[in-house]
């Protein structure tokens, strides 16, 4: 008896997706729940768990296009008989390993971009698998300047002699830039690359993009993190950040204007009278926008632990639809990446978004005393259609006056 393994429903909107890798070897031994293959979609990449326990039967090769509710496998069950799985070439034991064991998507990534023989690629990881740094690697070995054969009567040139000649094309002549021979490798979007690239380009055009700037001292903020860090992490199991102090912020600056939380339904603006923060995550897939539902009911502990939950399963490809789906405002930080200031573009259909950036120490005039103080840029890019200057600029300030007096947040004052 076998059950069949099938692409699952990842949303209303999603009808097919991208089997990106299987997780399993054919004829592998699996447990009900352990994880198959990996569905991605113009959403988000997942995980898709096995229906049964038994033997992995595949019949779907990584990297095709399957529609939803498609069967790509079957999972035979204990006594049933199984297709068992073609055994490795006789290659090197570890090079074996490495052939057996599925490649991450990281992984197959830089294969595919460096036109990598995985076989070739001694894997350092758990039973032989590639690891990233294994691959980045064996590329930089592989993208190395070789020194050309030496001619009679003349020596090799040194390792430190340049070899490649830059700024000529690839029939040898001066051109634009790059190598001597192949100069570009192309591959194409993934799935959800695409549909980012899709949804940037339609805020662009359907919106009236404007942005705002203002600076936050985040000396009071940084103060009680440090004054709080242990016994707030003691008490609640989650480390306190900087970013449930700009959610609660930007919770209590919507409810003042509520033009910002709202949306624009062809000739209608819809007002949400709910607060659904997405907070912007990158994991290697790209972008995703996990949503903390309902955040004004939310205590700064449960919006900390709600953010850690979230990050964490975005980069484990755990993440369901719903849960990046949606959202009345968005927050992003690209002040983890060392950024220090830029202009965000709103998560289409919502009207804007908060950019928060690096903190650094700056000289500032407080009480006509010049002091050096953490400051942080924040910019709210937002919808003019609907959010005129004079309300874009008050909820800014709205956000630095909650930020820079926390103490506001819990009296709402």
């Amino acid at each position: 008896m076998s059950i069949e393994i099938k692409v699952p429903s990842a949303g209303e909107s999603v009808t097919s997706g991208l089997l990106a890798s299987w997780l399993k070897d054919d004829g592998a031994a699996v447990a009900e729940g352990e994880e198959l293959f990996e569905l991605e979609t113009d959403k988000a990449t997942l995980a898709v768990p096995s229906p049964a326990a038994g033997t992995l039967k595949r019949h779907v090769t990584a990297g095709t296009e399957v529609a939803v509710g498609s069967i790509v496998g079957e999972i035979m069950e204990t006594g049933a008989a199984a297709k068992p799985a073609e055994k490795p070439a006789p290659v090197a034991a570890s090079q074996a390993r490495a052939a057996e064991a599925p490649l991450s998507p990281a992984v197959r990534r830089i294969v595919e971009e460096g036109r990598l023989d995985a076989t070739a690629i001694s894997g350092s990881g758990k039973d032989g698998r590639i690891t990233k740094e294994d691959a980045l690697r064996a590329a930089d070995t592989a993208s190395a300047p070789k020194p050309p054969p030496a001619a009679s009567g003349v020596p090799p040139a040194s390792p430190l002699t340049p070899t490649a000649t830059y700024g000529a094309s690839s029939s040898g002549k001066p051109g634009p830039g790059g190598l001597v021979g192949d100069r570009q490798t192309r591959v194409p979007m993934t799935t959800i690359r695409r549909r980012i690239a899709e949804r940037l380009v339609a805020a662009k055009q359907a919106s009236a993009h404007l942005t705002t700037f203002n600076e936050v001292d985040m000396s009071r903020v940084a103060g009680l993190r440090s004054q709080y860090r242990e016994s707030f992490e003691a008490k609640h199991g989650v480390k306190l950040g900087f970013m449930s102090f700009f959610v609660a912020a930007a919770v209590e600056a919507l409810k003042e204007f509520p033009l910002v939380n709202a949306t624009v339904d062809g000739e209608d603006i819809v007002y949400n009278n709910f607060y659904d923060v997405g907070v912007a995550v990158a994991s290697e897939r790209g972008l995703v926008v996990p949503v903390i539902r309902d955040a004004d009911r939310l205590t700064l502990a449960q919006i900390e632990g709600r953010i850690l939950d979230l990050a964490k399963r975005a980069r484990d490809k755990k993440l369901t639809v719903d849960e990046i789906s949606g959202g009345t405002f968005t927050i992003t930080n690209g002040g983890v990446f060392g950024s220090l200031l830029s202009t965000p573009i709103p998560n289409y259909p919502q009207s804007a978004i908060l950019g928060m950036h690096t903190i650094q120490k700056r000289p500032v005039a407080v009480d006509d005393q010049v002091v050096v103080r953490p400051m942080m840029y924040v910019a709210l890019t937002y919808d003019h259609r609907i959010i005129d200057g004079q309300g874009a600029v008050s909820f800014l300030v709205r956000i630095k006056q909650l930020v820079e007096s926390p103490e506001r947040l819990l009296l709402q004052v």
